[in-house]
């Protein structure tokens, strides 16, 4: 059963979004993935949000980009969290989707992460569930441990070159 439900306003930001569905998988998290346009369908992100806790949802994960009105109705409708990503737009960089998630009103909160922030995400949706979840907990600091080797191996690396040649390898 899915535990997290990955929502965007189009499939445009499938791209971004997918980065959330990775990070899930590779942490073994169940999840759902859809379209939910607020503005195209309001009915749809209605029945979607009010359903959500029913069918085992734990954390919803919400991208929109412009007017991002998304993962703030969303959080309108459930009590379960939400996790806002601004997907970056042609006209103003993402700056528009982030200001509209991040600026909620009292009593409406969004969690958001950066513009594109969708591995982000994942990470913070799958730190929520690993709160009751010790196996999942355990995936958790393996991953940040393999973050860990990756950076002591790339200094080891400039360390014991010259960064000219680094760059040239990069």
């Amino acid at each position: 059963m899915a535990k997290v439900g990955i929502i965007m306003g189009s499939d445009s930001d499938l791209s971004v979004m997918s980065k959330a569905a990775e990070i899930l998988d590779l942490l073994k998290v169940e999840y759902e993935l859809t379209i939910v346009s607020a503005h195209r369908t309001p009915d749809r992100l209605f029945e979607y949000a009010k359903n959500a806790e029913g069918r085992g949802i734990n954390v919803i994960i919400a991208g929109a980009g412009g007017a991002a009105h998304l993962p703030g109705m969303v959080a309108a409708i459930t009590v379960l969290p939400v996790v806002g990503v601004p997907v970056m737009t042609k006209a103003l960089g993402g700056v528009d989707s982030l200001y509209s998630i991040c600026q909620m009103p009292p009593g409406i909160p969004v969690a958001t992460v950066a513009i594109n922030g969708a591995l982000n995400a994942g990470l913070l949706a799958a730190k929520m569930i690993a709160v009751g979840d010790e196996a999942l907990r355990e995936r958790l600091k393996d991953y940040a441990k393999g973050l860990e080797d990756m950076v002591i191996k790339k200094a080891e690396k400039l360390e014991s070159q010259k960064y000219s040649k680094y760059l040239e390898e990069m």
